[in-house]
């Protein structure tokens, strides 16, 4: 029992050596201990300063000058959209004034969207790929079209690897079924038949109500034909 307390009283003297050691630390080292605390303390109302007080007044400001820009796009004045109208912002002014903020971002998006519907597609592989979105359908589409404008270009190579990378971006049966068939449809044309086929069986497995599930039938036999 004896050995015991004094078992316990030479882990209580390591533990007040310990602690007598880190208070010595923090007596030493106290002004640059306090110097890191405040140092943090005003990195941390700097972000939230900048956010509140800058970042997000000129987001929801862009988000109000892009509105005639949307308008356009929404009515495929596609051209009117990029460059504005003489008294109502671009696109293009848009990213030029507000890069940095939500509504700049978006449009990136737009504008290239706008180049892939005016046949500058080398413009609106450019402009999307600069355009960064958590949300799984805007980022799905974004991708898409930059396969388009691949097919435009005759790039079937990278037109197919951007469907793919559409269609697994984020799994939804929105998205993902319209961006393998576009896929599938382009292997056709690069005479890679059984992977076209591997992509419409994909669909008919994983998507089947959806529009291309619905119809997929007949893609998967004429496939099989073309492997015959």
């Amino acid at each position: 029992m004896a050995k015991n307390i004094n078992t316990g009283d030479g882990n209580l003297a390591k533990v007040e050596g310990a602690l007598t050691k880190s208070e010595q630390f923090i007596e030493k080292n106290q002004k640059n201990i306090t110097r890191v605390f405040v140092i943090t303390l005003a990195v941390i109302f700097i972000i939230y300063g900048y956010k509140k007080y800058y970042s997000e007044p000129k987001n929801d400001t862009a988000h109000t000058e892009m509105f005639k820009a949307e308008y356009y796009f929404s009515t495929d004045s596609f051209n009117l959209a990029l460059n504005g109208d003489g008294q109502y912002l671009g696109f293009l002014d848009i990213i030029d004034n507000y890069s940095k903020t939500g509504a700049g971002n978006l449009a990136y998006f737009y504008t290239g969207i706008c180049y892939l519907n005016i046949g500058e597609f080398e413009n609106a592989i450019d402009y999307l790929e600069k355009f960064k979105s958590d949300d799984e359908i805007f980022s799905s589409q974004a991708l898409g079209c930059i396969g388009d404008a691949y097919m435009e270009l005759g790039d079937l190579d990278n037109s197919i690897d951007y469907y793919i990378k559409a269609s697994n971006n984020t799994e939804n049966s929105y998205t993902s079924p319209i961006y393998l068939m576009k896929a599938a449809h382009a292997l056709e044309q690069n005479n890679d038949f059984e992977k076209s086929l591997e992509l419409y069986q994909q669909i008919k497995t994983k998507y089947p109500d959806s529009k291309e599930g619905i119809q997929i039938d007949k893609y998967i036999s004429r496939a099989e034909g073309l492997l015959e």
